[in-house]
């Protein structure tokens, strides 16, 4: 037996932490030796300690304590800070998720340091070269060895922009796997209670796009159209750090709840009890698909449309009077809960049977090889 395979294993923002609890435990479980890297790119120690603590995630080993900044000036700080680490601890791969800038950060620092990268939801595409998140995205793809894909079409856009099949695996949605490990434990929580709710009685919406809450016109249009929504179900939103200051100058129309940032179990408990989630994040789309609850995405376009396609998402767009129109619908009419295959709980195991069973860098073609054959 050799020495096992070291795996780093990097998150850097709330959304990187329910993909990579179970990517760092179903490596674990095959005994790979697992280090967590935290770039700190998102950094509030009340929520990091929360989403730590509900999800149960180890202390990271490493911690960047980036910060926030410009997108080239927290990219090149993460760059900067996880060179010298990924030389000391000489991983055999790194493991990336998602699609924030500490994702492509790290990833540019591995490929050209040489271990294999594994990129979790590779192939997502928005279509929307505005978004940074899509520009993340595809540079974080071209560069890497493992192209872990959470739906099938994920896997097509990849095969359309020219990736080898062995690049390309189909492995599941690993934000379900998390999901689905702390059900029972957020249907547990006290959340509903401690805002006199009650199950089907309220909507939730999340808003932190920057298309959404920065500019004040999308946001008082926006604001306008929860209102009128909240005139027939009353509506609660957690606030993002992101808009707080933004909802306080403009002001909140009645009907709608404001609270502070709500945990990992609380967030999935008030999903599940939701009677619509109104949403312009990628992960609620998912979740709700998972939990069959229905889901207005207040954005033009989405990444994730097989959530559209066989999950309960409906896309409505920032036009107030469509989104209104489009939340009368789904109230009048839910979608049929249906979910993707493959979004069963074990997405991390295909995950680490790829990377443990997949060779090293010396064995493996790289990126730009061209197929054998």
């Amino acid at each position: 037996m050799g020495a096992p395979m070291r795996i780093v294993c990097v998150a850097g923002a709330r959304p990187n932490y329910m993909k990579i609890k179970p990517v760092m435990d179903a490596l674990e479980a095959r005994g790979a030796d697992v280090v967590l890297v935290h770039t700190g790119q998102h950094y509030d120690e009340s929520m990091n300690d929360v989403f730590f603590r509900d999800l149960g995630i180890r202390p990271p080993d490493r911690f960047l304590g980036i910060g926030s900044g410009s997108h080239a000036e927290q990219t090149g700080r993460v760059m900067a800070a996880f060179e010298p680490l990924l030389d000391e601890v000489a991983p055999d791969a790194v493991v990336v998720v998602g699609d924030i800038n500490s994702t492509l950060a790290c990833a540019l620092v591995t490929a050209k340091a040489g271990p294999l990268l594994a990129h979790v939801e590779a192939g997502l595409r928005s279509r929307d070269w505005g978004m940074p998140e899509e520009v993340n995205r595809v540079a974080t793809d071209r560069v890497s060895d493992y192209l872990l894909a959470s739906s099938p079409d994920a896997a097509d856009n990849l095969r359309a922009e020219g990736y080898r099949e062995d690049q390309i695996h189909l492995v599941g949605n690993v934000m379900i796997d998390t999901l689905f490990g702390n059900l029972d434990r957020a249907r547990q929580s006290d959340v509903l209670a401690r805002h006199g709710l009650s199950r089907g009685g309220y909507g939730l919406v999340t808003l932190h796009r920057p298309a959404n809450v920065d500019d004040p016109e999308v946001l008082t249009g926006l604001l306008k159209a929860l209102g009128e929504i909240a005139g027939r179900c009353p509506l609660l939103l957690p606030v993002h750090p992101r808009a707080a200051g933004r909802l306080a100058e403009l002001g909140v129309p009645g009907g709608i709840t404001l609270i502070p940032p709500a945990g990992y179990l609380d967030f999935i408990a008030l999903q599940d009890s939701a009677r619509v989630v109104l949403t312009d994040s990628g992960g609620v789309q998912e979740e709700t698909t998972a939990l069959g609850v229905p889901c207005v995405t207040l954005r033009d376009n989405t990444e994730r449309p097989i959530t559209v396609e066989q999950g309960t998402n409906v896309l409505a767009g920032r036009d107030p009077q469509r989104i209104v129109s489009t939340v009368h619908a789904v109230l009048d009419s839910p979608p049929e809960p249906r979910r993707p295959a493959l979004w069963d709980g074990h997405a991390s195991d295909r995950i680490a049977a790829v990377l443990l069973d997949g060779g090293t860098a010396a064995q493996r073609l790289r990126p730009t090889d061209l197929s054998e054959g």
